[in-house]
């Protein structure tokens, strides 16, 4: 028992210092798995992997930045109304702070009356001999948001967002270009005998399976929440629909914690051009509930039960991966947690683990 809780120590911190190792390597063998089968149809028609793979990565970064160049216009009238947003927000802080009822203002009135309280508790109990004489008070104030500091995070973060996409592209493309090479090295080491080569054919072919399929499901419900979150805010009469839509796809990859964020942003957004909290609330509504829809029917109809996990296991490695690996630990999540349970199914001590994970 020991040992075992000190190796999952070491595991576990061995996975947070290697984060910029292991979050590209992961990344690379899901977007390799998505991009196999395109690779695999030019070697059916006597393209080699190494040409095939290069053809699929190149029309795959073509279409990307085709469509960022389309919705750039788009995207620069979001942050051109950035500054409008502010104004309009800062305008109604202030109009409820002048009435003085808002609850963050009695709560700022109750603790500045506390503060009072401990200063005068303070200065009656010190001793007189000691108490300072002609101190001046000093208090410094921290600026709220500091804009030009998260402009100048931004732009470290994109360039160093750069380098880690030319990394990715590369790994890509050798595991595509590989194939199933390392899959017989791994069967080749496995052990000297043939149950043991056996056993992990089958959890490298579960895996295969499992993993190829939450891609395909991934892709085609992130697909119909972008296009259903689209024409429901075009509907509405909100501009910028078609980016609002595309975050709402790619955001539907976080489970919980992605819907929710896309409804929250919708409803500033819908709040600050509408100035109605009825249609805020409807906007808000729809996007919860499309989302909602594709989670509890969508989803579990396509994925097989093999591959369905509980949403508690589900929400508690969100949890997990979050603290692992930050962001990209969220989006993750649910592939890790679908390997852990291929592997554990097939390993009779690993099997309890499978069965908590399982729906």
């Amino acid at each position: 028992m020991a040992l075992t809780v000190l190796t999952s120590i070491a595991v576990i911190v061995t996975l947070q210092y290697m984060q910029a190792v292991f979050v590209p390597v992961v990344i690379g063998i899901l977007v390799a798995y998505g991009l196999e089968p395109f690779v695999a149809a030019l070697a059916r028609i006597r393209i080699r992997r190494s040409i095939g793979a290069a053809i699929v990565l190149l029309v795959l970064v073509g279409v990307l930045g085709l469509s960022v160049y389309a919705l750039s216009g788009q995207a620069l009238q979001i942050v051109q109304k950035v500054p409008v947003a502010a104004q309009r927000i800062r305008e109604r802080v202030l109009s409820r702070g002048r009435h003085g009822d808002s609850a963050i203002g009695q709560v700022q009135k109750a603790a500045s009356e506390l503060q009072k309280t401990a200063e005068v508790a303070s200065s009656s109990n010190a001793d007189p001999a000691v108490k300072p004489k002609d101190v001046t008070k000093v208090q410094v104030v921290e600026p709220a948001f500091d804009a030009n500091g998260y402009l100048y995070a931004g732009g470290v973060n994109l360039v160093s967002a750069t380098g880690q996409a030319a990394v990715l592209f590369f790994l890509v493309y050798f595991f595509l270009v590989t194939g199933n090479l390392y899959k017989k090295k791994i069967v080749k080491i496995a052990g000297p005998h043939l149950w043991q080569k056996k056993l992990t054919v089958d959890i490298l072919d579960e895996i295969n399976s499992q993993i190829g399929n939450f891609i395909r499901v991934q892709l085609l419900t992130s697909a119909v929440v972008a296009v259903a979150t689209a024409a429901a805010l075009w509907y509405f009469g909100l501009p910028q629909y078609i980016v609002w839509g595309l975050l709402a796809g790619i955001f539907n990859s976080i489970p919980y914690l992605g819907p929710l964020l896309v409804t929250g942003g919708l409803g500033i957004v819908s709040f600050i051009q509408f100035d109605d909290l009825t249609k805020t609330l409807l906007v808000c509504a729809t996007a919860f509930v499309i989302t909602s829809l594709e989670g509890f029917l969508l989803t579990p109809a396509l994925m097989s039960r093999a591959a369905r996990m509980n949403p508690v296991a589900i929400f508690v490695g969100l949890l997990f991966w979050s603290w692992i690996w930050g962001l990209w630990g969220a989006v993750l999540a649910v592939p890790m947690l679908m390997m852990m349970k291929a592997v554990c199914d097939h390993i009779e001590d690993l099997q309890p683990i499978g069965e908590l994970l399982g729906e």
